[in-house]
């Protein structure tokens, strides 16, 4: 017995890193360096020197973060095996699933999701899976029907042959019938497994195509004249376990929730949708853990919840670990990562690096939470409840209960079991319906504190990082385990403007945390973050001001050639090294991080490329929007991310595959980027007509050096797609009226720039 209890679950080790410090080091020595010589010749230059140090001074200032975030790098090793031989019974688990648009995000996606859940190598009574539909979609609703059906044969298959790929639509992408005999079992069962799934996507698509998928009548009759933002709560146990079954009952507890929506009242985005799925599971299920995806990102290790469980219980201490965050990796990334949003260096180098500090913030999607932590539990009290919830029994510890998790008498003692660590699960979920149609009520949080202290907090569209943050400046910790194979696989945006939104949604969440009392140099000064998390933090949400630097930064050698000035030392000037061996110094380490994982030189390219067009356009409209909302002039508004996990690899007549193609859209947001682009190209064509602006009344000579020259073509390179963009129609060309307003503000600015 004692040897079993030192069975190891959880093993973290620190990962060498010599030779990367020693390069990071180097270059924030070098970009110090420049930064001083610029202040020692400040005097003797002008303004655009000045505006090329502060610019320099936020590029240094970023890059230290960078470094002190990677410094630490630590490995994260889980022992599954040993789980169930250290622990007699398996915690439960109530996962949950969020989806919001049947167009955007397809039906037969989230059922794939639904299934790989269902799916997992987990005791099937442990499990429970609640879909939230924000789009309150009957056709979601079928289709979740429809799926219910197939996983009571889907389910059983992956168990008796050890399937590891349980996302239907990827399993059945390779054909294993080669490997294996005509009439053995398992080539039986597999033939009907995969007619059955065609049938199901058949079904689904077929009532996509009707203005109604099925009979408004029966459990479907709720549906009927629904209006998406104005209909009353809707929750259907559409699936429940049944103790000591097996074979085709043998599926989780499968629950669908709609939560009520009323024009006048504030829904709180997904952060709002996660916390009615909280009280609603916590009525139901109250399962102490719980998983929560996007509906695109499927299970891609049957054995997740088990490796989860080994870092959640693998502790003298729960209070250790708050949460597990997997990162987001992604089943359709197009080759060579043309759009930079598959972040697979990001999250490798920063992922690690963060495992060695306090542990990575929350991401939104494929991240195991304790229960009672959502609900507040501070970690110096996690493990004494009597000293952690004294106030439940004392003589105001109803009303204390009341105003914070709302009028329920049946959620304050479903809360008060959570809390304690107490089961505290009904015999039947239909027991709690009632209660859990109270609970997601569109005004059932006034005058509570959920989003304000408990469960996913509001007041950002990032509510992940603001919810991880949250926990964090308590003392809470977490991990960042990098597995191979990745425990989920996502959809990655496809598509110029698909990938804008996204950005442009990062950025302004980010920025509305970073000027808001949630910040993190708060958080370390008033709470329990460590320095080093925060500067994390910092770096994070600090993308969208980078957008004020990058875009400065990229227009000043164009301005430099219009004026006929300089911003870079001159070539007889040693001084003229220091930016030269930056350059050389970052690119060849981005490019080294990048080769070293096994990526292409296109890859680097393509995010490099990627990096400053999303800076100088998509960051930029985010700090926009959230400056807006802050002098009240407008509000800020979610967009839901279009989800396309079938993009088209046909080729045109260049050998470019269409998905690869950058594509554009009438959003202003390709505004900057094209304005950019023309006013390079202007600058690059004056100075081959060498027009006399460009020339000193002495005869001198011009001013501007070959080192402004080399970065107007650096830029225009980098913006080579908005080029092409230029010569191109339909959905790969810029749209006239975006050319028509980048050419008036492109005209300003050189007519600017001759004046001065």
């Amino acid at each position: 017995m004692a040897n079993e209890i030192s069975l190891p679950l959880y093993l973290k080790t620190a990962r060498r890193n010599t030779i990367q410090r020693a390069f990071d080091a180097t270059l924030l020595f070098l970009l110090v360096s420049l930064l001083v010589y610029r202040l020692l010749s400040l005097k003797n230059h002008g303004y655009v020197w000045l505006i090329a140090f502060l610019c320099e001074s936020w590029f240094t200032f970023t890059w230290s973060l960078i470094v002190s975030t990677k410094w630490n790098p630590v490995e994260i090793q889980t022992y599954p095996e040993n789980l169930e031989r250290r622990f007699a019974e398996l915690p439960a688990v109530d996962m949950f699933v969020t989806t919001a648009d049947p167009e955007r995000e397809p039906p037969i996606m989230t059922v794939n999701t639904v299934l790989s859940l269902l799916a997992v190598d987990y005791p099937a009574d442990k499990l429970a899976c609640y879909v939230s539909d924000d789009g309150c979609s009957a056709l979601t609703f079928h289709s979740l029907v429809e799926a219910l059906r197939f996983a009571k044969l889907w389910v059983p298959f992956c168990k008796k042959h050890n399937i590891q790929v349980r996302a239907p639509f990827r399993y059945f992408l390779e054909d294993p019938m080669s490997t294996c005999p005509a009439n053995s079992e398992f080539n039986q069962d597999w033939k009907k497994i995969k007619a059955e799934y065609e049938q199901l996507c058949l079904k689904i698509k077929e009532a996509g195509r009707e203005s109604a998928p099925c009979d408004l009548t029966g459990d479907f009759a709720v549906f009927a004249n629904i209006e998406t933002g104005n209909h009353p709560t809707i929750v259907k146990i559409m699936g429940e376990h049944k103790h000591g079954t097996e074979g085709d009952e043998e599926v989780p507890h499968l629950v669908y929730v709609s939560r009520e929506k009323r024009p006048k009242y504030p829904h709180h985005f997904k952060a709002g949708a996660m916390n009615v799925l909280s009280r609603v599971s916590g009525l139901m299920t109250n399962a102490p853990f719980i998983l929560n995806v996007d509906c695109d990102m499927f299970v891609n290790d049957p054995q997740v919840v088990r490796r989860t469980m080994c870092q959640l219980l693998g502790h003298e201490s729960e209070t250790d670990v708050a949460f597990v965050q997997y990162p987001q990796c992604f089943y359709n990334g197009l080759k060579d990562d043309p759009y930079g949003n598959q972040m697979v260096v990001l999250t490798e180098h920063l992922g690690h690096g963060l495992a060695g500090l306090q542990g990575p913030s929350y991401f939104g999607t494929g991240c195991f939470h304790r229960r009672k932590v959502l609900y507040g539990v501070w970690p110096d009290h996690s493990d004494d409840p009597a000293r952690n919830h004294a106030l439940i029994n004392g003589k105001s510890g109803e009303y204390v209960l009341m105003k914070n998790f709302g009028k329920s008498r049946e959620f304050m003692e479903s809360a008060t079991h959570a809390l304690r660590g107490e089961k505290g699960i009904r015999p039947k979920l239909s027991d709690s319906l009632e209660a859990a149609l109270q609970v997601a009520d569109c005004d059932y949080e006034f005058g509570s504190t959920w989003g304000t202290k408990f469960g996913w907090i509001y007041g950002s569209m990032s509510e992940d990082l603001l919810t991880g943050l949250t926990i964090q400046r308590k003392g809470w910790k977490s991990t960042f385990p990098l597995s191979e194979p990745p425990s989920f696989l996502g959809c990655a945006p496809t598509g110029g403007p698909t990938t804008m939104t996204q950005q442009k949604r990062w950025a302004t969440g980010q920025f509305e945390i970073l000027a808001s009392k949630s910040n993190p140099i708060f958080a370390t000064f008033t709470g329990n973050l460590q320095f080093r998390t925060s500067l994390f933090y910092m770096y994070i949400l600090s993308w969208g001001l980078s957008s004020i630097p990058e875009l400065c930064y990229a227009a000043l050698p164009a301005y430099c050639i219009i004026a006929d000035s300089y911003f870079l030392p001159k070539v007889h000037d040693p001084a003229m090294l220091i930016p030269v061996i930056i350059f050389v110094t970052y690119n060849m380490l981005t490019l080294r991080e990048y080769l070293k994982l096994g990526l292409s030189a296109q890859a680097w390219w393509n995010n490099m490329r990627m990096g400053r067009i999303t800076a100088t356009s998509a960051y930029l409209f985010g700090v926009l929007s959230v400056v807006l909302k802050i002098l009240g002039l407008s509000d800020t508004v979610f967009e839901v991310t279009k989800k396309d996990d079938e993009a088209s690899d046909d080729e045109d007549d260049d050998g470019m595959s269409d998905a690869t193609k950058f594509t554009f859209d009438e959003s202003p947001i390709f505004v900057p980027g094209t304005t950019l682009l023309m006013v390079h190209l202007t600058a690059l064509l004056t100075l081959c007509l060498r027009l006399p602006a460009l020339v000193d009344d002495d005869g001198e000579g011009m001013r501007v050096g070959p080192g402004e020259v080399f970065c107007s073509l650096w830029v225009v390179l980098c913006f080579r797609p908005f080029m092409k963009g230029l010569f191109r129609r339909g959905k790969y060309g810029i749209p006239s009226s975006t050319i028509f307003k980048s050419t008036c503000l492109a005209l300003v600015f050189v007519c600017m720039g001759l004046r001065i």
